[in-house]
């Protein structure tokens, strides 16, 4: 029981890390929108999920690769920070004469959809522990 409590905290724990770093790279492109040659990047929420929470992806095919890391000193080859993200650059919508991929209206929507569902996920981790701390305190 205890487990599964702890198992239901870490994945939505997880989700608004995830939200969290996406929201930083959203942020970036929006502040790159002017900038000469600059290339917007992304990453697939969903499979950054399934990759921290150690769900098995739906197609074993489409797996992102790995660095192999055989010595202490190497550098690990995620974002920096624990969490399983795989940027991608996104295929531009209109081609720009300065080589800046950045369209600012749909990472300016991307960003609000994202900054909702950061907010949600909050909400929900925050519900699950007023919910124990209810449980606790009858008992």
């Amino acid at each position: 029981m205890i487990s599964r409590i702890g198992d239901e905290l870490m994945f939505n724990a997880q989700a608004l890390e995830l939200r969290a770093r996406r929201q930083e790279v959203l942020a970036a492109n929006l502040a790159n929108a002017e900038t000469p040659n600059y290339k917007s990047r992304d990453f697939d929420f969903g499979a950054a999920l399934r990759a921290a929470t150690g769900t098995p992806e739906p197609d074993a095919a489409q797996a992102p690769l790995r660095m192999a890391a055989t010595d202490a000193r190497h550098l690990r080859g995620d974002a920096g920070d624990g969490l399983p993200v795989a940027l991608k650059y996104r295929t531009p919508t209109q081609a720009s004469i300065d080589g800046n991929t950045v369209d600012p209206d749909l990472e300016r929507t991307r960003f609000a959809d994202n900054a909702l569902r950061y907010d949600a996920a909050l909400r929900m981790l925050n519900g699950q522990v007023q919910t124990l701390q209810r449980a606790i305190q009858n008992n």
